[in-house]
């Protein structure tokens, strides 16, 4: 497929065909919407204003689908965990109910499209569960069971079995969600977008967008005009919003694995520490998806234990035959519990944004596709103000905002004096890596399988952060901001645009070779 996460392929990724739309030709071409991002947001969000009637270019720096979309669980549900009884108390009812409405009409847009244009992505009603195993969680189940309630769900409080092999205490139920195959879906909403003055663009790494009339952007191939443009990239890579300070970057890690018997029939996610994911992947079937041991980005020394804690789980709560597939995703969590769509800012009327889904994209990218449509189109969404891309920080995400932005100051000063401190880069065995202190400047070092060493600026080239290796997904992750880089510096993730720097260096073991 050619994407940058196959260190460990997803299942999506390993089931599904490849695509081969072009790269963006550099012509000048104008549009009247320009989506930068090939993932399930950018894709859903230009589906849905060709449909309005409008010219669209997807701009993806790979292929689509084959970031963060790919390395999902793919659940399509408007049960997250514990949100509506927090959501009620920051928000009121009100607010719950609108983010509610929002999360379940996305739901049926889903159904829809797939019906419409015939995708077969194995989409299946199923319902959602979020459980406890304490007597102690079953306050919170319930309180959740009533807010959701009140938000206007179908939610039912169940005690005993709910399909899992292990006893619950209490378990929130919301029947008619759904869960899908993620990149069969999106390659479907791609193949619709692309044609009649529409285009997809793969391969085509989008660095700049200067705001105008008509926005002009900036690709590595050439330049593109639109009269309006989305940026669906995770986090915007244009800072101009900040919203690199109102959200924190998040990994998780998921396994598909086949059983002896049938898969769980629900899907189903723990409120209990650590959390922990459960869906089959098709009904029926025996094959399953867990997920859990998230974290913040860059935040752990060791990201491939997570790995071997969460197949020792596996194993521990079921009958399991295979490990087949194992696989980590990132997404961004905003400091209020709701996303931020609409302008980048309040000065920029055509340039507009999607992020901060709390591992709930789904059906937030739905959300955000019939909001930024409403939007470009003239029209009033009755789900923007929530969603507002610049409202007020409520009180209660005032201390996560804080807590979160000295964590970044923490990372940004602590990481400097841990790399004064490393040991000399002669100590790298094959396979390990570390950032050291060199001639003053700050080095991040790998040393592959067969010894040779790659060497790259360890300072992030979005906003400074020293890097840090991902063990996992053989990676430097930046703990600030989430930016991602292969081990020879390439982008992965932004908000980074520009790669690391090569770095050149004398390598003493090779020199004894």
């Amino acid at each position: 497929m050619g994407t940058l996460e196959e260190t460990n392929p997803s299942y999506w990724v390993a089931t599904s065909p490849e695509t081969a739309f072009p790269r963006y030709g550099g012509a000048g071409e104008t549009v009247d919407v320009a989506v930068v991002g090939g993932g399930i947001t950018g894709l859903a969000i230009a589906h849905s204003l060709k449909r309005a009637g409008l010219r669209v270019a997807v701009l993806e720096a790979n292929r689509v689908a084959s970031g963060v979309t790919g390395y999902t669980t793919a659940k399509v549900s408007s049960l997250h965990g514990l949100t509506y009884a927090r959501l009620a108390k920051s928000l009121g009812e009100d607010g719950a109910a609108v983010y509610a409405g929002a999360n379940q009409q996305a739901i049926e847009l889903v159904a829809g499209w797939v019906g419409e244009l015939a995708i077969e992505c194995d989409f299946e009603r199923l319902p959602a569960f979020t459980y406890t195993e304490s007597v102690e969680g079953s306050s919170d189940i319930e309180a959740e069971v009533a807010a959701a309630q009140a938000a206007g769900l179908a939610a039912e409080l169940v005690e005993g079995d709910i399909g899992l092999p292990w006893p619950v205490a209490a378990a929130v139920r919301l029947d008619d969600q759904a869960q899908f195959h993620p990149r069969r879906y999106c390659i479907g909403l791609a193949q619709a977008i692309d044609g009649d003055g529409s285009f997809v663009f793969e391969q085509t790494r989008v660095t700049d967008v200067d705001q105008g009339d008509p926005c002009v952007v900036t690709t590595e191939h050439g330049e593109l005009r639109a009269d309006h443009v989305v940026l669906a990239t995770q986090l915007p890579f244009l800072d101009r919003g900040g919203f690199f300070a109102k959200t924190h970057p998040e990994r998780s890690y998921a396994l598909s694995a086949r059983l002896e018997g049938p898969a769980p029939a629900g899907m189903y996610l723990s409120s209990d520490s650590p959390t922990r994911s459960v869906r089959p992947i098709r009904a029926g079937g025996d094959e399953v998806i867990l997920g859990g041991e998230g974290h913040k980005t860059g935040q752990d020394d060791d990201t491939e234990q997570r790995y071997r804690v969460l197949e020792e789980w596996a194993r521990e709560r079921f009958d399991v035959r295979s490990i087949d597939h194992r696989w980590s995703a990132q997404d961004y969590m905003p400091v209020d519990e709701v996303p931020y769509i609409g302008k980048l800012t309040r000065t920029s009327p055509n340039v507009h944004v999607a992020t901060g889904f709390k591992k709930w994209g789904m059906t937030h990218a739905h959300v955000a596709a019939m909001i930024l449509t409403d939007e470009i189109v003239g029209l009033h969404s009755p789900f923007a103000s929530l969603y507002d891309a610049h409202r007020g920080t409520p009180v209660s995400g005032a201390k996560p905002l804080v807590k979160e932005n000295l964590n970044v100051a923490k990372r940004f000063l602590g990481d400097r004096v841990s790399a004064m401190r490393a040991r000399s880069i002669d100590h790298l065995s094959a396979g390990q890596a570390g950032v050291f202190t060199l001639g003053g400047k700050r080095v991040a070092a790998y040393r592959d399988d067969e010894g040779a060493l790659q060497c790259v600026s360890a300072t992030c080239t979005h906003l400074g952060c020293l890097v840090a290796w991902n063990t996992a997904e053989r990676t430097w992750d930046c703990p600030c901001h989430g930016s991602r880089f292969g081990c020879d510096g390439r982008v992965i993730n932004g908000p980074a645009v520009d790669d690391l720097e090569p770095v050149v260096i004398d390598d003493p073991i090779a020199e004894e070779d």
